[in-house]
């Protein structure tokens, strides 16, 4: 897989999810310093995978996901990034994203190392979609070839209906 930051190739650590796999399980923390893995979630689950909250792209797409999580029966969406889960909580409350839930890789890094998501170079975690169903099996995955663009918001809403 091939990821760019600003036209520069990273290289990402890990290995690449594909649909059909199994969600692997890892180890982040919630915005009161408790650990959350893959079995404290359930549910069909919307991982949206951002750099950082304080860029504008991570930001809007966060932002965009509380807004749908309104329309969205029974799925919960986690917005992990490296983020500290301080400026997390800030950022919420700053915005009134109040529908999802954000989830920092900061202190264990597997999110993004069982994913394929954490950027060597950058010490990030790569722009990506993963949606997980009730059997923690993987329908949906997006790698933003760049780091710098957009996800594809329609087709990962169109995979959760």
């Amino acid at each position: 897989m091939n990821i760019t930051f600003n036209g520069n190739p990273l290289t990402l650590k890990g290995k690449e999810i594909k649909v059909g796999d199994l969600a692997p399980d890892f180890l982040l923390t919630d915005n009161d310093l408790n650990d959350v893995s893959l079995k404290d979630t359930s549910g069909k689950r919307v991982f949206v995978v951002v750099p950082s909250l304080d860029t504008p792209i991570c930001d809007m797409s966060a932002k965009r996901f509380n807004e749908e999580a309104t329309k969205l029966n029974n799925v919960s969406i986690y917005v992990v990034s490296m983020d500290l889960p301080f400026a997390q909580s800030r950022w919420c409350g700053a915005t009134g994203s109040d529908k999802i839930t954000t989830l920092s890789d900061y202190k264990h890094r597997s999110f993004g190392e069982n994913y394929g998501v954490y950027i060597n170079e950058l010490g990030l975690l790569t722009r990506s979609i993963f949606i997980v169903d009730e059997n923690n099996k993987v329908i949906y995955v997006e790698y933003c070839s760049e780091v710098k663009s957009e996800p594809n918001f329609q087709a990962a809403l169109d995979a959760l209906k």
